[in-house]
């Protein structure tokens, strides 16, 4: 079927100037003085002007030019029946590492879409590998000022790249980055470590490349990869154990000394899990420069240990008597733990009982506690004494929504478990405030939303 053109208008807003023009849900856009409205991004821009010529199909067809005169900032009061006004961008590659890949079956259709969408990148945040990327597209990214990007590095070697990312364009990304630094654009990369890939010499490869756009390129983030249980078919890649975390971490620490002596900021970070997996100290809070790659499950730990302690400092203490409790995944239940005891020395009768939940559903391997089911909840809390409800971080479940991800809803879980269920912010503050059942003051410093499903 051939696509329609132009944009399909999904609301007019009330007391706008479209309104005024009589235009209806339904009308389609086509074109912008004399220009074809690609997406979001072509229509925002061309809307700045204080004069347009808008061209509008009617639901019969007939075709309307309407002059517009407004003010830069007037909206014209459109809204779309996709908010990208366009469809997303899918993946190409076939990487070897692809977390979607390792999905088991029957899973809902969305989990295992793939975007690779520069435009997402901008608008949500999301690593995008550009290897669909060609140069018109460069072109409206230093347009538009569209930035920061954020960019899958993964390699810097053209050929491992290839092979790592399984697409022959996969070797062209340091002339696409060229492009981005020179025009200023502001980037962060993330580089998802497989062991006996990518590590070793080719981390000191890639970190080296990398150097040369410091600091347009703002951070770099180095993940390990996560397998689950379902690799049959699969490249063989082996999970990270003591030793290799240790080995990673010496270089990324050389180099963050480096970077610091050269440009004033570290700029590669390490990911909670290798020093979790190395047995080593969590850094301080001044080596994450502002906690940039958070959403890569850099410094979430040492974030909520200072958010605990900040807002138990806030709190009188008393003998209030509280039993609840709360699940993690593997990996990060030893600071649950910690902080249990911790919000116990101030509040003595206050009983946090942390359950560490093994991920069966995904497999053992898989410790993140946003990847926990509501499956492998009941199966593991059934039966236990619970307290007077039970805390689940927010990051457990689908956006927006009480649903886990094989389908279970949080009604579901309360009615098995026999237990209320408390849905905790991603906060120290909110985890206090849901423990003890007081109001934390908020703190004057904030950061970004994080989530633990990256530890």
């Amino acid at each position: 079927m051939k696509k329609e053109q132009g944009h399909r208008i999904a609301r007019v807003k009330e007391g706008s100037i479209a309104e005024e023009l009589e235009l209806e849900a339904g009308d389609v856009l086509l074109q912008i003085n004399d220009q074809v409205v690609e997406d979001v991004f072509d229509y925002e821009f061309l809307c700045r002007d204080t004069y347009l010529e808008v061209v509008i199909r009617k639901a019969d067809g007939e075709e309307w030019l309407l002059e517009v005169e407004k003010g830069e900032e007037e909206e014209l009061g459109l809204e779309f029946e996709s908010s990208l006004m366009s469809d997303y961008r899918s993946c190409t590659n076939k990487c070897i590492f692809c977390f979607i890949d390792q999905m088991p079956p029957g899973m809902r259709d969305t989990l295992y879409f793939k975007d690779d969408d520069t435009r997402l990148s901008f608008l949500q945040g999301n690593y995008v590998t550009l290897t669909n990327l060609k140069d018109k597209d460069i072109d409206r990214i230093i347009r538009y000022r569209l930035g920061p990007i954020n960019i899958s590095v993964h390699a810097t070697n053209p050929e491992l790249r290839k092979k790592m990312l399984h697409n022959r364009f996969a070797g062209e990304l340091l002339h696409k980055i060229d492009r981005l630094y020179e025009a200023g654009i502001e980037m962060n990369g993330q580089i998802v470590l497989c062991k006996g890939i990518n590590d070793g010499a080719e981390l000191e490869r890639s970190l080296a490349d990398l150097s040369k756009y410091v600091p347009v390129m703002e951070s770099l983030s180095v993940v390990p990869v996560g397998l689950t249980r379902y690799r049959e078919g699969l490249y063989p890649l082996e999970p990270f154990e003591k030793e290799d975390a240790c080995a990673a971490l010496e270089i990324i620490e050389k180099w963050q000394q480096k970077f610091l002596a050269d440009y004033g900021i570290r700029f590669v970070h390490a990911s909670d899990e290798f020093y979790i997996v190395a047995e080593r100290p969590i850094p301080p809070e001044e080596e994450y420069e502002g906690y940039i790659q958070l959403e890569n499950g850099v410094g979430m730990v040492r974030l909520l240990l200072d958010e605990v302690t900040e807002a138990l400092s806030r709190l009188e203490p008393d003998d209030r008597q509280v039993h609840v409790s709360s699940v993690s995944g593997l990996l990060v239940a030893p600071f649950l733990q910690q902080i249990s005891e911790q919000i116990q020395g101030r509040f003595p009768n206050v009983r946090l009982d942390v359950h560490p939940i093994t991920n069966h559903f995904f497999g053992e391997r898989i410790t993140v506690t946003g990847l926990i089911t509501g499956q492998d909840l009941i199966a593991q809390l059934k039966g236990k004494d619970l307290g007077e409800k039970l805390l689940i971080p927010i990051n457990m479940l689908r956006s927006g929504e009480t649903v886990f991800l094989d389908d279970i809803t949080v009604a579901e879980v309360e009615t098995a478990l026999q237990v209320p269920v408390d849905i905790v912010k991603s906060s120290g503050q909110a985890l206090v405030s849901a423990v003890t059942g007081t109001v934390v003051p908020e703190d004057t410093e904030s950061y970004p939303p994080y989530e633990l499903e990256s530890l």
